[in-house]
């Protein structure tokens, strides 16, 4: 009987790990606080960043991608980030294996996801930061980006 209860506990505690680890997200979703996401294309993410004098925030990931998810699910849902990005910045998100996506993914050379980018409203590659980051530290590399254009 004891062996049954620690197989369920231990068995409870993988599970919990598992789904903490590997959220079911929808990549498509924006959450009301956090960092709100183009639903056009990328053309159309240049042309709002040159109309709005904006640096591209460009977020490629994969469905499958354990920190991809999390990235979607805990630092881009953050009340702080969103406040950053969606004030300073044109923010897009492509999943690098469809069509439009891979194209970019093959165009600034990306070797893991998530790679997270920051472009200008020409298209030209500014910076690119593989895997996941925390929203403090996210934010903490947009402004970095933002002072540099200064």
């Amino acid at each position: 009987m004891k062996n049954i209860l620690i197989a369920i506990v231990v068995l409870g505690i993988i599970a919990f790990l598992y789904f903490r680890s590997n959220p079911k997200v929808d990549f498509k979703q924006d959450t009301a606080d956090g960092i709100h996401f183009q639903k056009g294309n990328w053309q159309q993410a240049l042309d709002l960043a040159k109309k709005e004098n904006k640096v591209v925030f460009l977020d490629i990931y994969a469905t499958w991608c354990g920190p991809c998810k999390q990235l979607k699910k805990y630092t881009f849902t953050e009340k702080s980030a969103g406040d950053f990005f969606n004030a300073n910045f044109v923010n897009m998100a492509l999943d690098g294996e469809q069509p439009e996506g891979a194209t970019l993914a093959q165009k600034f050379e990306i070797e893991a996801y998530p790679t997270l980018m920051f472009v200008t409203p020409e298209g030209e590659l500014i910076t690119k930061s593989p895997g996941f980051r925390t929203a403090p530290d996210l934010i903490n590399l947009g402004q970095k980006i933002l002072d540099s254009r200064k």
